[in-house]
């Protein structure tokens, strides 16, 4: 048995210190925008209604994501504060329960770090091999980044590791404890974020070809099942509203006509477009010839890794929308299918000691330095908060100020306030429908992706009758503008006017010093992966009308 096989005492320390740097390039910049959650579906989902579960049922009665991830949150919260003194606590300063949530987030990325070691180690009898992995997923973008906010898709991550522990059993010896390791997983991973039931084919796959054919997989169900209603009883108990929520997921994925912005029409080439970047592109690379490989030597190994990623892949391509992180649950299966191919070719070079470490450090590198950075960019005081300083010094309260959907509701209130600060135009509503069109009455409830379809240059007229003489702008809502003019020409014109007719009285970018700009991306623009950016947010434009009812209004100090 080789050194690389053999249990030793520098095993441990290795992993010990990789967990420790996860760990610490997750937690860096975890309080990023508080007392603000900037994040829309941070602020939207799990923490909110982790805490309304004190006041209420534990229904959550709402199954567009799986509840998993709310309940420890719930469990968390309880533990800290007890229920009347978390609730008391997020209306004071939202922001101390908010970063409680998101360590929770961190702490189970990391874990997924150490339990991919333990699943490459059984599924190829490698330490090397399981040691890689876990370091590419210790460092690959799109697990650290999303590690810092209070959202399911690192969460997941854990318990699908746990389940590919698992499934490194069954293929490799088919005992009924691994058949229940990974269905516990699959269960707890499927209850947390629903896409992650692809680890399911892994299983199958891992039956079929192990050594004790598929003997165990009622028993993997039935813990999958049983841990599946553990962690979201409410999807039995309330089998109605679980069944419409699924239908609504897979509506909102299918849509028909994407969000503006998203000017990539081909879901595939999408997702391998983010893999570049999302895990990097020699450890997509290595994965591609890792599979290859694989389907050579151990066909077992690769029906287990590479099947399950090209389903999902095909699968989620198809979908109308497509985000990177949507990709999340692939990662740790391509980290195992790159780390096998790279301690493949390495062994197989002069002096393979070295050359392993050598291939270990050049397939991490990317992931590395663009996750420094974006932490450290996380680290960094947002723009949106260096604007709202800017307006409290400068814009006395109860103003009427308009504000672009770049900001939540809370920005307007002082934290621990009942009320808003200044007074805000109702940007949340509209009587301009996507195709143009003027419905009569109160209008519509605009969604935020859909706010730039409601602009027309008549509004600053508006504006400025009602005085309303402060307009505060965002590149990640003009920007889709830019990115399709043709779809919202009189956004266009509205820009223009409101330019014509106002003065640039405060302006913030998050970009270094002479960087360019970086244009607008459902990706770059929202997790500052470029290495143009300096600090989170969007670039920000404040500007004052000259007409109207501001015609007399006193001018700002700049």
């Amino acid at each position: 048995m080789s050194a690389a096989r053999r249990a030793g005492p520098g095993w441990p320390l290795a992993v010990g210190a990789l967990l420790v740097a996860a760990l610490a390039l997750r937690l860096w910049g975890i309080d990023t925008g508080l007392p603000y959650v900037y994040n829309a579906d941070e602020n939207a989902h799990f923490v909110p209604r982790a805490i309304g579960m004190f006041g209420h049922s534990y229904n959550p009665g709402y199954f567009i994501n799986p509840p998993g991830f709310t309940y420890l949150l719930h469990a968390v919260f309880a533990l800290r504060w007890g229920g009347d003194g978390v609730q008391a606590a997020y209306a004071a300063n939202l922001g101390d329960v908010v970063v409680v949530a998101r360590v929770c987030a961190a702490v189970l990325g990391t874990a997924a770090v150490g339990l991919l070691y333990l699943a490459g180690s059984r599924l190829f009898a490698d330490r090397r091999v399981g040691l890689l992995a876990a370091a590419l997923l210790a460092t690959s973008f799109l697990a650290v980044f999303y590690a810092h906010f209070a959202l399911n898709d690192v969460p997941t991550l854990a318990p699908l590791c746990f389940a590919l522990v698992g499934v490194a059993g069954v293929l490799r010896s088919g005992r009924p404890l691994d058949y229940a390791v990974a269905g516990l997983g699959i269960g707890l991973a499927c209850a947390t974020k629903y896409t992650a039931g692809i680890v399911v084919l892994c299983l199958v796959a891992a039956a079929v070809a192990g050594p004790r054919r598929r003997v165990g997989l009622p028993l993997a169900g039935l813990v999958a099942l049983g841990a599946f209603l553990v962690a979201n009883p409410y999807a039995l108990l309330d089998f109605p509203a679980f069944s419409d929520g699924l239908a609504d997921q897979s509506s909102a994925s299918n849509d028909g006509g994407g969000k503006l912005g998203l000017t990539q029409d081909n879901g595939i080439l999408y997702y391998a477009g983010a893999l570049t970047w999302g895990l990097g592109w020699l450890p997509l690379a290595a994965a591609l010839g890792g599979g290859v490989g694989l389907a050579v030597r151990d066909r077992g190994a690769a029906l287990v890794l590479v099947v399950p990623v090209v389903l999902f892949v095909l699968f989620m391509g198809s979908q109308d929308r497509f985000f990177a992180r949507w990709v999340l649950p692939v990662v740790p299966l391509l980290c195992l299918l790159a780390a096998w191919g790279a301690v493949t070719l390495a062994s197989r070079l002069p002096r393979p000691g070295v050359a392993v470490a050598l291939a270990g450090v050049l397939v991490c590198a990317q992931g590395a330095v663009v996750s420094v950075h974006s932490s450290s960019v996380l680290a960094r005081e947002d723009t949106r908060q260096l604007v709202r300083d800017w307006m409290v010094r400068n814009v006395p309260p109860r103003s009427k100020v308009v504000v672009e959907p770049v900001f939540p509701d809370q920005w307007a209130s002082d934290p621990g306030a009942p009320r808003s600060r200044w007074n805000k135009w109702p940007t949340s509503r509209s009587r301009v429908d996507n195709d143009g069109s003027v419905r009569p009455g109160r209008g519509r409830v605009v969604k935020l992706e859909d706010y730039e379809r409601t602009t027309r240059p008549g509004l600053v007229s508006a504006y400025a009758r009602g005085g309303y003489c402060w307009v505060i702008t965002g590149s990640t809502q003009y920007g889709r503008a830019d990115a399709e003019p043709e779809a919202v020409p009189q956004a266009l014109r509205y820009y223009a006017e409101l330019r014509r007719r106002a003065d640039i009285v405060h302006r913030v970018s998050p970009y270094d010093d002479g960087a360019q700009p970086v244009p607008f991306s459902f990706d770059s623009s929202f997790n500052y992966r470029p290495l143009a950016y300096a600090r989170p947010g969007p670039e920000l434009v404040v500007y004052r009308l000259r007409d109207g009812a501001c015609a007399t209004s006193a001018a700002p100090d700049r």
